[in-house]
């Protein structure tokens, strides 16, 4: 079979991370995205879930809280210090 090259552009430490995780299960970095690629054909697609992560309600409410203090700053008190923060508390 003719095998050809596959050029991709990751972040070295991503590289770094992949390739200890497929050297600790027998692989190289080769050999783990020819399995990708062979499981992305046999799917019909990509062969795992991909979605944007959202957050949940306690995030959301912290989001939607933070977005409320920046439009009024004002009604809100500011601190200048963690330990001013503590001492008011």
């Amino acid at each position: 079979m003719a095998t050809t090259n596959i050029n991709v552009r990751v972040d070295s430490a991503l590289k770094q991370e992949a390739e200890a995780l497929f050297n600790d299960l027998g692989l190289n970095m080769s050999s783990a995205i020819n399995l990708f690629l062979h499981s992305a054909i046999s799917h019909n697609g990509i062969p795992f879930e991909i979605k944007r992560l959202t957050p949940n309600e306690e995030t959301k409410a912290a989001l939607d809280e933070y977005e409320e203090m920046k439009k009024n700053p004002g009604n809100y008190k500011r601190y200048e210090s963690f330990d001013e923060v503590f001492d008011n508390a």
